[in-house]
């Protein structure tokens, strides 16, 4: 719970000393100007359930019981603002308080209270932030006031809030009104106005409080603002500059940021000399292994050192990721999982058609269930260790060529797992594999591809159906085939300018995968995986690709690298895939 406090600075008060009590308004619900807004009570969302029986307090303080001087013994919301009757201790130090009250010597007011619900709006450049739903907790008599409407009631404590029941002539309700003013210190001609009008007390006592608010905001000191953007004394941040500015030296091609060309041309013992620097130690009359090794181990500090060398590795074997052929990756559907059990997608053909709605009739249901096909990812990792010698002869080699073969090779990993649940044909959930005759995904007699073969394969998954029947009408986008068929296959799908009907190549559209792991003369045409389920992999959810992460080695003199991948495939479906075992 916060804690808010208002403090408010009233003319001086009537107590009743044999009671020891004292009426106040504790708030009128003015603007005070906080840090960063201007802050608003609505009196109207005020919960008094915890002020009644609320203590009053020396100046917020709450350490201990003498810091309480009595408590609210009453209060509720009046048109003048929140009023309060509070009865003091009977010990000397809260009695001269309420004597410094009496004789106008003490005059600050202030609530503590906690927000449950804000409403926020701006007034031109200002943030205006009204708390609709609030609880005030404890009343303050303190020095410093800030709610100027805020004050010890005047006359006896036990008057009506409605004068008007006690007065019978106008010149009572005029004086009354001259009250209001002083009180709320506001000027004699501001009071002879409302006389003149023949205001009502009920309508004084608005227009009184609208001038303190206006007034208040008027008055109010004004803050500057300070936005914060991006912490550069943040690990992390200097972790990404310096370790692009670190791989940039070993890629000239690369268009260093503007935010890293501080760090440009450093070798790698600037860096660690730098690291070393910024946890608050001094390097003067180290020797490079010193540094080195406090760099490292973060010796009397945080390092931000081996996040720097982490993330200069990370972009390299990211840079091999991506750059590796892509393959068979072209032809499964990339996604992602939450978690590491087992992942399905919505069941295909739950929907046989619209059927129509007669007037007054009832729409039919249908329902969705999740697919019975599904797979999960594992985790798949190497450790390697670059030496502190290649650091301290800035061996830029060790945090390129390691890396790179370690990304191409995550790579090669990948096309691995997704080939071998093409080529392996597994089972699927109701017991058959992938291809197979009863499915219409497998020709019946193998051939090499032609424009005869692949309109065979073409039709036959054009005329592949939902469980009920609805025609899918999938589109070949691929065609996959291992190292022999690809020139056969190029020459299928070469684009020819036909001077006749029967030249025309109708397969000219189709995106040709040569698959190296592909042995033999099988071949398959694939639809597009944007477009209808088939074969997908999955990463961790916020991990896609290899994951880096760096410690200092102790086994290992330098320093350690984990790569982590977080991999899983499997089929959805078998529709978007036709297979021809070729000759």
């Amino acid at each position: 719970m916060t804690l808010h406090l208002r403090a408010a600075a009233p003319a001086a008060s009537t107590v009743d000393t044999e009671a020891r009590t004292v009426e106040a308004i504790v708030s009128t619900g003015a603007e005070v100007r906080r840090p960063g807004f201007i802050e608003r009570l609505d009196l109207a969302g005020a919960d008094l359930s915890r002020l009644i029986g609320a203590p009053v307090l020396d100046a917020h303080r709450s350490a201990s019981t003498s810091d309480q001087l009595g408590v609210v013994e009453a209060a509720e919301i009046r048109s003048e603002g929140l009023w309060v009757r509070m009865r003091f201790r009977s010990n000397d130090a809260a009695k001269a308080v309420l004597t410094d009250i009496a004789d106008g010597t003490l005059r600050g007011l202030s609530i503590g209270y906690s927000v449950a619900e804000w409403k926020d709006e701006r007034r031109g450049n200002d943030r205006i932030r009204a708390a609709i739903r609030w609880t005030p907790i404890e009343v303050s008599v303190v020095p410093v006031p800030a709610d100027a409407g805020a004050h010890f009631r005047k006359g006896n404590t036990t008057m009506p809030e409605t004068l008007e029941q006690t007065m019978q002539t106008r010149a009572e309700i005029n004086g009354a009104i001259r009250t209001i003013a002083e009180t709320a210190g506001l000027t004699r001609s501001w009071a002879d106005a409302q006389i003149d009008a023949e205001a009502s007390l009920d309508d004084v006592r608005a227009a009184a409080l609208d001038e303190m608010q206006r007034r208040s905001a008027a008055s109010a000191t004004r803050t500057t603002r300070a936005t914060i953007g991006t912490d550069n004394t943040d690990p992390a941040v200097i972790a990404a500059r310096a370790g692009e500015a670190l791989f940039a030296r070993s890629h000239p091609e690369h268009d260093l940021s503007g935010a890293a060309r501080d760090f440009a041309h450093m070798s790698i013992m600037d860096h660690a000399r730098a690291s070393v620097q910024r946890s608050g130690q001094a390097t003067t009359g180290l020797s490079q292994d010193a540094i080195l090794n406090r760099a490292m181990t973060g010796l009397h500090g945080t390092s931000d050192f081996p996040l720097i060398l982490g993330d200069a590795v990370g972009r390299e074997l990211r840079r091999a990721y991506e750059a590796a052929p892509s393959g068979i990756r072209q032809l499964a559907r990339q996604s992602s999982a939450r978690d590491f059990r087992a992942k399905s997608s919505i069941a295909m053909g739950e929907f046989s058609t619209l059927e129509k709605v007669p007037e007054g009739g009832e729409f039919k249901s249908s329902t969705i269930d999740e697919s019975a096909e599904s797979y999960k990812i594992e985790t798949f990792g190497k450790i390697f260790g670059i030496t502190r010698q290649a650091i301290v002869n800035d061996d830029l080699g060790a945090f390129t060529t390691i890396p790179n073969k370690i990304g191409t090779a995550a790579s090669a990993f990948q096309a691995d797992i997704l080939v071998g649940m093409v080529t392996k044909n597994p089972a699927m959930s109701d017991g058959k594999p992938v291809f197979h005759a009863d499915r219409g995904n497998l020709a019946e007699t193998g051939a090499a591809p032609s424009l005869t073969t692949l309109s065979a394969r073409r039709l036959a998954m054009r005329r592949q159906t939902t469980p009920l029947g609805v025609l899918i009408n999938a589109t070949p986008r691929f065609l996959l085939v291992g190292p022999e068929l690809e020139t056969l296959a190029e020459q299928i799908l070469t684009q020819i300018n036909a001077t006749k009907t029967e030249d025309v190549n109708p397969f000219g559209n189709l995106s040709l995968i040569v698959e190296p792991r592909l042995n033999g003369t099988e071949w398959y045409l694939a639809a597009d995986p944007a477009t209808i389920d088939g074969l997908e992999y999955a990463y961790l959810e916020g991990a896609p690709g290899p994951q880096v992460e760096t410690r200092t080695g102790f086994e290992v003199d330098g320093v350690q690298f984990k790569v982590r991948l977080d991999f899983g495939a499997g089929w959805l479906d078998f529709r978007g895939w036709q297979k021809n075992e070729g000759v």
